[in-house]
């Protein structure tokens, strides 16, 4: 018998997740677990809720339910403590889950896997917390840019959901969008450009499938690091297809590369990880091994 603590996104899935979280409460009481509810009014709260149950040992693991932004709650409540995270993924993207092998709504692997203690290490993405801040962290991608800007886009439209949420605000922001300058440093290696985007990460994909960094691993303390240098919008256009199979690597405006540590610097621009709001540009990032114990096959 453990403690499982229980966090919901009552929002995700259009209430699909508040659902799914009642299912995975009863079947974890049926087991003999104790289960802990962390329910939350707000992100905010869902954050400080989550990180004392951990950092107070109350909890054995952490069980979240929703999308990549609740994911991403989870992961930072948990990283570098050796508590457990399990994800019932319930969201429109899910991103992350797919990327751990954990498809979506599959209430009965979440508790097999809460029953079996079957978890394995995952590196996370890390930026340090520095005045007193705590660190932050991310589990999929981090990025800077036109992704941010559609992002913030794609919050403020509910006729569609999901992979066409995020393209219909691509196209919306595309009308105006103009690149940045960035200054990006990896390892030691500096290049200085205008870029439509950098994107760092840990994980493969963001905005539900667009595999913007194909080739990251999360358990290879490494962070994947991809720029789009600024190209026309039609041609933008003509590439952004090719992200959903990775096969944008090719063109000769992507650039690639590959370090455990990566500065980021560019006036006006404000990061999101994991689909959520992030820090303000310029920040310090670096691969952390092994940070996450997640519940997977």
């Amino acid at each position: 018998m453990s403690r499982v603590g229980l966090l919901v996104n009552p929002a995700s899935g259009d209430g699909r997740a508040q659902r799914l979280g009642a299912r995975l409460r009863d079947v974890l009481l049926h087991s003999g677990h104790e289960v802990v509810d962390l329910a939350a009014s707000d992100g905010a709260s869902a954050r400080q809720i989550s990180r004392a149950a951990v950092h107070d040992g109350r909890i054995d693991a952490l069980a979240v339910v929703g999308g990549d932004g609740t994911v991403h709650i989870g992961a930072n409540a948990c990283a570098g403590t050796g508590v457990p995270l399990a994800i019932l993924a319930a969201g429109t993207g899910n991103d992350n889950a797919r990327a751990l092998g954990l498809g979506a709504g599959d209430v009965a692997l979440t508790a097999r896997l809460l029953g079996a203690a079957r978890v394995k290490p995952v590196d996370l993405g890390r930026s340090r917390g520095i005045n007193g801040r705590a660190d932050r962290w991310w589990l999929g991608v981090l990025g800077g840019g036109f992704d941010t800007v559609v992002n913030q886009r794609a919050r403020r439209i509910r006729w569609v959901h999901g992979t066409a949420r995020y393209v219909a605000a691509v196209a919306a922001e595309l009308r105006t969008f103009r690149g940045f300058r960035y200054a990006v440093h990896v390892d030691g290696e500096r290049i200085k450009t205008t870029a439509m985007l950098v994107a760092v990460g840990n994980g493969v994909a963001f905005g539900g499938g667009m595999r913007v960094c194909p080739d990251a691993r999360m358990d290879d303390g490494l962070l994947d690091v991809t720029i789009v240098h600024q190209v026309s919008r039609r041609e933008f256009v003509r590439v952004f297809p090719k992200v959903f199979r990775g096969a944008h690597v090719d063109h000769p405006a992507v650039h690639m590369l590959r370090g455990r540590t990566v500065r980021l610097a560019a006036t006006g621009v404000r990061t999101q990880a994991d689909g959520e709001d992030f820090l303000a540009l310029p920040v310090t990032l670096e691969a952390a091994p092994a940070a996450l114990r997640v519940c997977a096959p």
